[in-house]
Order: C-alpha cells, then sequence, then structure tokens
C-alpha cells in the first residue's frame, strides 16, 4: 500500500518528478489555499513563474459542503461553473446570493494575496494548475475554464491525488492531466497526507513572496 504524503510540500515535489520536463513559458497557478504549498515545489523544479488562482466554491444551501458550482477569478475576469444536478430545486435567487457571497470572499483573498500587484498574464504560456488533490473536481473545472479565456498556449492540471472518476472528467476539459496517484478506494483528499493542516492567509503570503524573491529581479 502507497505512503500518504508528508505535507503539502512533500507532494509538490513528488508531482514536480511526475510532470518532468515541460516545454514552453510556464506558469504555475496554486488554487488558495491548499494548492499554493504544492505548487511551490513544482514552480521551483521547472524555474517556472508562480501565482495565485483564487477559486471558491458555491456551497448548497443548508448543506455547504456539497457544490452547486464554483467560481474562479483570473484578473478581472469572473468565470463560473454550474454543478446542475446539484442544482436541481434550487432557485435561481439562492444561487446568486451565495455567488455574492463567494465573489466577495474571493476579491478578499486576491487583495490580502496580491495586495497591489496585478496577476501574472496566462496568455501564450503553459499554465500549470495546481491544487493539493481533486476530490469533486469543481474547483478545478473552473479554474480550468477562467483561464482558458484568457487565450494560454496549454492548460495542464496536476495533483498529488484524486479520484479516478474527476482526473477522468479533467482530462476532457484541460490539455494534460498529471494526477500522482489515484488511490484504488478514494474517499477525501486528507486521506493522502499524514499533515493535512488548513492553510492559512498568512502561509499563502509567505510562499508566494518566498518564490518571487528567488525569481530572477525578485
Amino acid at each position: 500500500m502507497r505512503r500518504p504524503y508528508l505535507d503539502r510540500a512533500a507532494a509538490g515535489r513528488a508531482l514536480a518528478e511526475e510532470l518532468g520536463q515541460v516545454d514552453g513559458s510556464v506558469l504555475v497557478l496554486g488554487l488558495a489555499r491548499g494548492g499554493v504549498p504544492v505548487a511551490a515545489p513544482v514552480a521551483d523544479a521547472l524555474d517556472a513563474d508562480l501565482d495565485v488562482l483564487i477559486v471558491r466554491k458555491l456551497g448548497l444551501p443548508g448543506q455547504p459542503e456539497l457544490a452547486m458550482g464554483a467560481i474562479a477569478g483570473v484578473g478581472d475576469n469572473l468565470h463560473t461553473v454550474r454543478n446542475e444536478h446539484v442544482l436541481k430545486g434550487v432557485n435561481e435567487q439562492a444561487l446568486e446570493e451565495v455567488r455574492t457571497r463567494e465573489v466577495r470572499e474571493l476579491r478578499r483573498r486576491e487583495h490580502a494575496y496580491r495586495g497591489d500587484r496585478p496577476a501574472i498574464d496566462v496568455r501564450d504560456r503553459v499554465v500549470i494548475l495546481v491544487d493539493d488533490g481533486l476530490a469533486t473536481g469543481s474547483t478545478m473545472r473552473a479554474a480550468v475554464a477562467a483561464v482558458r479565456r484568457q487565450r494560454p498556449a496549454r492548460v495542464v492540471v496536476a495533483v498529488p491525488v484524486g479520484g479516478m472518476e474527476s482526473c477522468r472528467l479533467l482530462s476532457r476539459v484541460a490539455d494534460q492531466v498529471v494526477c500522482a496517484w489515484i488511490p484504488r478506494y478514494f474517499s477525501a483528499v486528507g486521506q493522502a497526507y499524514r499533515d493535512f493542516s488548513a492553510v492559512s492567509d498568512e502561509e499563502v503570503r509567505r510562499v508566494l513572496a518566498d518564490s518571487t524573491a528567488r525569481r530572477p529581479g525578485g
């Protein structure tokens, strides 16, 4: 039986090995919050730029862990992905109330992580979207859709662990999906980690600052 990753940084190093060499002008985007500590070792291994992509799940009223969809923001643009099978019986007003609240939180986090620094332009670049794992895949699908609208050269989804079905569905919308570990019995992303502690805003800021400082001109 495969051993769990020690933590997100260890998972990122393992993921970088799975990715191997990536040709082109590469930009690694870590999905906040948990994907950022995974993305940093990937960016280091590829000698690539690192930035953050904020994605927010749209939780079903009364069952917030169940996603009605998700929103992702790249620059000033927002993209919404809907889970229609979950939305059956949910009126549009309820969805819009949740979406408005999550857009507010998304913008708060963008300012908290970047300050006045603009998002890195993804146009014509090979964009690698990294999260700490794929459960339903709804947030990653929103991320792919949002990035696609900015005309990258390619979109690669890269995760240390994920469910077979979620990885398969992502392969329909991304140019490449790298899922380092697909457990035979997948129940939750946390099962793949010994330390799956919550990632704070401060940790995201620190990881981004450290990466910027290591890049030429940083």
